[in-house]
């Protein structure tokens, strides 16, 4: 069983950070570039917008979700294969698809689930072994089917096992 990669959560923030302060940003001028990458939708939705004090705090946290961060990742244009250490697999193209400022990119996880799955029958795999050569418990497997949010580095791994570049299961979304 090989190690997979881990998204590097602090090389990530670095790098938005670093870009913040290019554009001579506040936490919360970048929290507001951020949320109007989707302009139309969030008028049409109406719903709120990112804090800055939250964004500036995931530093800290050394973490975030895999939805939270395509915010930052469509902001960087970058795809999250490019934050990732360790035995990187070649999967392809990793460009994040496109979304316009009516649309918000989301991971779709029940497909990463059905795939997963799939290709965990395949290899004649139970949910704990699967989990073990992930490095995560079966739990977090599993309820990818009906998750809404899941942590960006479990989610990386799942592709990165599967071989697939994330774009393949990120789609812009307008609700």
């Amino acid at each position: 069983m090989a190690a997979l990669p881990r998204f590097n959560f602090p090389r990530f923030f670095g790098v938005v950070d670093a870009g913040r302060l290019d554009r001579e940003l506040s936490w919360y001028e970048l929290a507001d570039e951020l949320w109007d990458q989707s302009s139309e939708l969030n008028a049409e939705l109406m719903d709120h917008p990112l804090c800055g004090g939250a964004v500036s705090r995931l530093g800290g946290r050394g973490e975030t979700s895999c939805q939270y961060a395509l915010f930052m990742l469509r902001w960087l244009d970058q795809a999250p294969e490019d934050f990732l250490t360790g035995p990187v697999v070649d999967v392809g193209d990793t460009t994040l698809p496109r979304a316009g400022a009516g649309r918000r990119l989301r991971w779709d996880l029940s497909e990463l689930h059905a795939d997963l799955n799939e290709r965990r029958r395949q290899e004649g795999l139970t949910w704990a072994q699967l989990a073990a050569e992930i490095d995560c418990t079966p739990s977090r497997l599993t309820n990818l089917r009906t998750a809404r949010f899941a942590d960006l580095d479990l989610t990386m791994r799942v592709t990165q096992w599967l071989g697939r570049p994330a774009a393949d299961y990120i789609r812009p979304a307008d609700w």
